[in-house]
């Protein structure tokens, strides 16, 4: 007798087990999720995070909650990440800067291997631009321009995205600038304006207030095609420089060894969040377009990343790159 009830007692162990882990698994989140943002408040960034934020809070039940933490570039906050309990609750907003760029600064993580993508929320146009009263309108006068008077552009080197750029802007034309170190875009955008520098690569969501009031000019839109959120900036195939391309992203990363099936809810939400034409046109309004249906996978954003890897790496470790 005894026998047949342990018997009986572990086939009914078998048939409920299986189908309470899944029940746990659903659960999830069962209390806030912590997105780190890599920069201080105010920022491209932390409007993209904060935007997310509350419609993926929406989705998931539960707030999404935006913690700031600047420093380094931001590798101080995806530092955090990379030791963060892989369960879901702690994620970050990750971009070319931190996630690409960020292997200029004495990092202890492997940006490859130690994290896990969840989905790709949007790229992001990079601007150069040049003061209103600048001699030259366009890309092809630029270049006249400074291979006339080389090495005197003032050229603005305010993070590795910039200088990167810069570095590719010279080799594709055979010209030379004068790096000019800042310390953000911000004082150097002031700086712009006055005609102090000549040359500031940025993110069109920073950039676009002041080209619309018509205070500073946009030379190229460093693609290969117009962005839908600035159709009136040309593409660097059209300025006449083309393989001047340097696109910025947003994406949603989580610690390595995050449960496939919790990256699956956090990507449902942010995809049901990109859905939201209210959402898509704030995002267009700050020169933000929304990732590719694709891109916004897991494994699109994985291949995304995998794509900018080899391809900025081997540049930035051959020009001897370093972060302060």
């Amino acid at each position: 007798m005894r026998t047949f009830i342990v018997v009986v007692t572990l086939a009914l162990f078998a048939l409920v087990a299986p189908a309470h882990a899944p029940a746990q698994a659903q659960s999830f989140p069962t209390r806030p999720i912590t997105l780190i943002v890599p920069f201080p408040p105010g920022g491209s960034t932390d409007l993209a995070a904060r935007l997310m934020a509350d419609k993926m809070g929406q989705a998931l039940g539960q707030p999404v909650v935006v913690e700031n933490m600047g420093g380094a570039g931001g590798s101080i906050a995806v530092g955090r990440l990379a030791r963060a309990a892989p369960d879901g609750y702690t994620i970050d907003i990750g971009q070319w800067d931190t996630h690409v760029g960020g292997i200029i600064y004495n990092i202890t993580y492997d940006l490859q291997t130690d994290f896990a993508p969840i989905g790709l929320i949007s790229v992001n146009p990079q601007l150069l631009l040049a003061p209103k009263a600048f001699p030259a309108d366009d890309m092809k006068a630029l270049v006249a321009w400074m291979k006339a008077h080389p090495g005197d552009a003032k050229f603005v080197n305010q993070n590795a995205t910039a200088q990167v750029g810069g570095l590719l802007l010279q080799k594709l034309t055979g010209t030379q600038m004068l790096f000019v170190p800042y310390k953000g875009a911000g004082p150097a955008m002031v700086d712009l304006i006055s005609g102090q520098v000549d040359l500031l690569l940025v993110q069109g969501a920073v950039a676009l207030p002041q080209v619309r009031a018509g205070t500073i000019k946009a030379l190229v839109n460093l693609s290969s095609q117009r962005s839908a959120s600035m159709p009136d900036i040309p593409s660097a195939d059209e300025a006449g420089v083309p393989g001047f391309y340097m696109l910025g992203w947003f994406g949603f990363f989580a610690p390595k060894g995050t449960p496939p099936d919790v990256i699956s809810k956090l990507n449902g939400a942010m995809v049901q969040a990109l859905a939201d034409p209210a959402l898509r046109k704030k995002l267009a309004d700050f020169g933000l377009d929304v990732a590719a249906p694709e891109q916004q996978t897991p494994q699109g954003f994985a291949a995304f990343h995998k794509a900018e890897v080899e391809k900025w790496w081997p540049i930035i470790k051959a020009a001897g790159i370093r972060g302060e």
